[in-house]
């Protein structure tokens, strides 16, 4: 569910010049409000939440539901009040991965196999070497937003461009159901009529700080030279992206087997919680969770995240690179935990049964990944306690390890279930 800007002036005829227009960005609309009309069309013309529960957040809402001022991510509870005759239905992601997984490989990758999938409901679509069948990339788009409807009863938009940045910002104001042109000599016009959050990444943090330097648009923005927005972003790379974004360029290829970049896992709690074993004990099977996923796939990481969302709903994270990958839950956690601590504000030798503020939400994710075959791994002690537990020495070092264990349990015992949970 898109909640980028949309400029009803954009939405127009911009030429038809397509020369150097092999780019396409292909997003679903509304895309699973859509497909629970379309198994139940009864829906149809009434307004359309996905997500119920007290605790649950809005996953996605139909046209008719947005003009109630619901958007994605916003609490059901909400949504309930500003539209309490609504219909209001659960996730389906199985039912809406299976179309999904249907529409890339029955209708997309007929025109190409130089597909970009960022999202169940979203690609880039490189369609240089499809032209010599296809002849137009109007042609195209119009094929596929014409099969997606046939086929499955939902629609799409589709936006046509030289790169991927105009293509995106394209397809954002075609919508609903339409197609957006932007010929090459157009590109720079058309995303400076923007704000500056009609720019795909431009967050509300980066868009304050252009604030606080008088720009308030992409044609503002375009004003400014590289060295003075590096001076205002902090960073050569991001002054950089900005500096071409305002001027419709971009040389981001189409990336079709993109690496993972992050596994995670999350949950909310039916209430919110400030007892420390709960929070613990749910970061506590988040690592598991995600150390089982990386031996799965043959990988380790290098970067540990925690993800907190409070009862306001703001969320915070906060990151730590570790010096050895790992993909062994026993290692992730001690590092979860600690993220917790500082996260909180907690002392890192303090060990309260209670947290300071209750949590809504509670995750963890690993990031800098890599293939365990590839990666040079310094054996740990635990492993090398392993080796050596077959030869002669293997039972007292066994012993010793009990040992110490059964130390450790004595030590949780006197300081309680709330100490052992936070890394004690």
């Amino acid at each position: 569910m898109s909640t980028a800007p949309r400029i009803a002036a954009a939405k127009r005829d911009w030429g038809h010049d397509e020369r150097g227009c092999t780019v396409l960005h292909i997003d679903m609309d509304a895309f699973f409000a859509s497909l629970e009309i379309a198994r139940h069309p009864e829906l149809a013309g009434r307004p359309v939440i996905i997500g119920t529960g007290n605790r649950a957040v809005v996953s996605a809402a139909n046209y008719e539901a947005r003009k109630y001022g619901i958007n994605s991510a916003m609490p059901a509870s909400r949504a309930h009040q500003l539209c309490p005759g609504g219909v209001f239905l659960p996730v389906d992601h199985h039912y809406y991965s299976q179309v999904s997984r249907d529409i890339f490989s029955t209708i997309f990758s007929h025109v190409t196999d130089q597909i970009e999938q960022v999202s169940v409901d979203e690609c880039y679509m490189d369609v240089a070497g499809a032209l010599l069948e296809w002849g137009s990339p109007l042609r195209i788009g119009a094929w596929l937003r014409e099969q997606v409807r046939a086929r499955h009863g939902i629609t799409c938009s589709v936006g046509v461009a030289s790169n991927k940045l105009v293509a995106k910002m394209a397809s954002t104001n075609a919508k609903p159901d339409g197609m957006l042109l932007i010929p090459i000599a157009r590109q720079a016009e058309f995303v400076q009529m923007m704000p500056l959050r009609g720019i795909p990444g431009l967050g509300p943090a980066l868009e304050r700080r252009l604030g606080e330097h008088g720009v308030d648009s992409v044609r503002a923005l375009a004003e400014l030279d590289l060295p003075l927005l590096e001076g205002i972003t902090g960073s050569h790379v991001t002054a950089e992206r900005l500096y071409n974004a305002a001027r419709g360029l971009d040389a981001r290829p189409i990336v079709t087997h993109a690496p993972e970049k992050s596994i995670g896992a999350e949950h909310t709690f039916p209430q919110d919680v400030s007892d420390a074993a709960s929070v613990c004990g749910l970061l506590r099977r988040c690592c598991d969770d995600v150390a089982s996923t990386l031996r799965r796939k043959g990988l380790v990481a290098r970067t540990v995240t925690v993800k907190l969302r409070f009862p306001d709903l703001s969320i915070t994270t906060k990151s730590l690179t570790i010096e050895q990958p790992t993909d062994a839950a026993s290692a992730l956690l001690p590092v979860t935990l600690r993220l917790l601590r500082a996260m909180l504000g907690v002392p890192v030798d303090a060990t309260p049964a209670r947290l300071p503020r209750s949590i809504r939400l509670a995750g963890m994710s690993v990031s800098g990944l890599s293939e365990r075959a590839k990666t040079v791994i310094q054996p740990t002690l635990e492993d090398m306690l392993a080796e050596s537990g077959d030869d002669d020495h293997g039972s007292t070092t066994q012993t010793r390890l009990r040992g110490a264990e059964e130390a450790l349990d004595a030590i949780r015992g006197r300081f309680g279930s709330g100490s052992a949970q936070l890394g004690i």
